[in-house]
């Protein structure tokens, strides 16, 4: 029982405009504007799409979505979320059209506050990602998306129901100044979740969204791209201690980050977990 990966991210977005020259310029997403509205899917891979974005008075998350890769573990977790008097319910057909995905539960994680969904069976069109710059790619497949890492309230609390319910295991741990992160994982990525005490980032908040390309040059020509376009930088390039990923983070029109990085560790079946007193090998000097 758990999810396998992370499917797909949805938001409501205050700068539409701002969000789209971001996606496109800098990460060479495909735009793909549905029919009659203001929304737009993006796509990275093979899946229809992996992020949308809803113009909206606010910034918040309209879906975090995860993929189980079957219907009766789905159905599971629905139980399991249940049994935690977790109020789920099963998506309309309208929502299932609009997601692309063939079943789906919609639900509040209790532990961040973001509106979630756990999904079975996402639409793989039979044309091909078309990216809006010279990319290679991203890395996703069975690993899914990317990673997302939270700041929270109990921190303890939150790590428990991620492994109880949700089906992560723990990868390692950092703790440096006033920091203080739990990284977990349910596939092969090093994290695909993480969690840092509250304090500098409010509770429930996102800290950072984690893309992974194929390549350190579709890294590099993007650090470039964010320069010239005057996005700012929080995070300059540099090596993360635990997960190895080599990256920068940038800033959102919505204010959280994103990190783009390239060449992460995988879990193995002989994986150890560690605690680090520091996020960085070299480098990520924050700037913010």
């Amino acid at each position: 029982m758990g999810v396998d990966s992370l499917g797909y991210l949805a938001l409501n977005v205050r700068k539409p405009a701002e969000w789209r020259t971001m996606l496109e310029q800098v990460f060479g997403m495909e735009a793909q504007p549905r029919p009659g509205n203001e929304t737009i899917d993006y796509r990275l891979d093979s899946h229809h799409h992996r992020f949308t974005l809803y113009p909206s008075h606010e910034d918040s998350i309209a879906a975090l979505g995860w993929e189980v890769n079957s219907e009766a573990r789905l159905d599971e977790l629905a139980q399991a979320l249940r049994d935690r008097q977790v109020d789920v319910t099963l998506g309309s057909d309208e929502l299932r059209a609009e997601r692309k995905v063939r079943k789906l539960y919609t639900y509040t994680c209790p532990m961040v506050g973001a509106k979630s969904e756990i999904f079975y069976g996402p639409l793989v069109p039979n044309t091909a990602f078309a990216p809006c710059r010279g990319i290679s790619g991203y890395k996703t497949g069975n690993q899914g998306l990317g990673h997302i890492a939270f700041w929270v309230k109990d921190q303890a609390a939150a790590v428990a129901f991620y492994q109880e319910v949700m089906g992560f295991d723990i990868s390692d741990y950092i703790a440096w100044d006033v920091h203080d992160g739990v990284f977990m994982h349910c596939n092969a990525r090093h994290h695909t979740v993480a969690f840092l005490r509250e304090g500098v980032g409010p509770a429930g908040a996102i800290m950072h969204v984690m893309l992974e390309a194929t390549s350190m040059d579709d890294v590099g020509y993007g650090y470039d791209i964010v320069r010239d376009l005057g996005i700012p930088v929080t995070i300059e390039p540099g090596k993360h201690s635990n997960d190895h990923m080599q990256s920068f983070y940038l800033q959102t029109p919505s204010g959280f980050w994103i990190e783009y990085g390239f060449g992460g560790r995988e879990i193995g079946p002989d994986w150890e977990i560690k605690s680090y007193d520091q996020p960085m090998l070299w480098g990520h000097r924050v700037q913010v």
